[in-house]
């Protein structure tokens, strides 16, 4: 047997992934192609806008899936106490704060390896949360984050 036969390939998003991250915290729905068609690779619903208690649940269930993260980068004016670094596996993932919208979050595999989530606000209806994830993972999705949470109301409460 070779070391070729025994090391993984490039690992792609899992087809169809809807799961639980931690109950009561978020929910995560991740579905891409090996072309990676479409704007957005997954949809994240934080409970919170305390980025310090939702992310390390988020990162956990990625490198579940996509091995190793390197980089994440978000909106700081939408988070409250915004870390600069988390460790995950005893590796480090530096936190970067860039003027994307509260409503993407960026995530890098390595060097160059970028996936796109949605971020669904934590005060959106279930049923809007669950259409908005949904739409952001059809394949050929063209349709950005912002649209997105404006077609299913996902930006709206449940009080309205």
């Amino acid at each position: 047997m070779t070391d070729s036969d025994t090391s993984p390939g490039p690992r792609h998003l899992p087809s169809g992934i809807r799961q639980a991250v931690l109950p009561g915290c978020a929910l995560l729905r991740l579905e891409t192609t090996a072309s990676r068609e479409g704007v957005l690779d997954g949809a994240w619903w934080p409970k919170s806008h305390d980025i310090g208690a939702e992310l390390p649940a988020l990162l956990d269930a990625l490198t579940e899936h996509l091995g190793p993260l390197s980089r994440i980068g978000l909106d700081a004016t939408a988070w409250k106490r915004l870390p600069t670094r988390i460790v995950i596996d005893d590796r480090v993932v530096h936190v970067d704060s860039f003027p994307v919208g509260d409503d993407t979050i960026l995530i890098t595999r390595g060097d160059r390896d970028h996936f796109s989530l949605l971020v669904i606000p934590p005060e959106a209806t279930p049923e809007a949360a669950h259409a908005a994830m949904a739409q952001a993972v059809l394949a050929g999705n063209v349709s950005s984050a912002e649209q997105i949470l404006i077609d299913t109301g996902g930006g709206q409460t449940a009080s309205g």
